[in-house]
């Protein structure tokens, strides 16, 4: 579910605030009051969050405890993060 902004339309909530954050579903309807102080708000387009580094870069799979492999041929997968076999071998996949 996403974060979503809000901004009062009339000054500032009792706590005197002007922005807040309310956590709904994708189908839920804007908020047209403060849930604080029944004042009308809006949503507005929020800044996206700060990019975080490559949560499946080999690096980091590594470094969490988790294996990586990737296809080489058919049925046969080589390691390329982490610790573990050097290769997995789909003897299903192989013999079709």
């Amino acid at each position: 579910m996403p974060i979503y902004e809000y901004v009062h339309l009339d000054g500032n909530c009792k706590d005197g605030s002007n922005k807040f954050k309310k956590l709904q579903g994708l189908s839920d309807e804007p908020l047209t009051k403060c849930p604080k102080c029944g004042k009308p708000v809006k949503r507005v387009i929020s800044v996206p969050s700060k990019a975080r580094k490559n949560i499946l870069s080999p690096s980091n799979i590594a470094e969490k405890g988790f294996t990586q492999f990737t296809r080489k041929d058919k049925g046969v997968y080589e390691r390329t993060a982490g610790e573990g076999a050097d290769f997995i071998v789909d003897k299903k996949e192989k013999l079709d």
